[in-house]
């Protein structure tokens, strides 16, 4: 018969007591880019983020916006629920310490 303390750290670790899955983090092939941009688009498989970098400083002059696309992320529905997730918890965090970010969305 289990103690009351075998049980309750079996409890913990969950009901198959199964311990946690250790992560380990591989950045040896790891680039990291600048993006000022970005967009989305979405299949029932897949969702998609492009991020590039919009040069254009003078958008009156310039008349039009040349947006230098660098990386296309492609991941299943669940990893982008997990990525929305995460993003707002950051964004949240950001605002808490810096105060409001404020964007413009132009009107559909």
């Amino acid at each position: 018969m289990a103690t009351k303390k075998a049980k309750s750290a079996k409890a913990a670790s969950g009901a198959s007591g199964a311990s946690a899955t250790k992560v380990k983090w591989d950045d040896k092939n790891m680039r990291t880019t600048f993006a000022n941009v970005v967009n989305g688009t979405s299949t029932r498989e897949e969702m998609s983020l492009f991020f590039g970098t919009n040069n254009t400083w003078n958008l009156q002059e310039a008349g039009e916006v040349t947006v230098e696309l660098s990386d296309r992320i492609i991941m299943t529905p669940h990893a982008a629920k997990r990525l929305a997730t995460l993003m707002l918890a950051l964004v949240k965090g950001y605002e808490q310490k810096y105060g409001a970010i404020n964007i413009d969305v132009p009107a559909s």
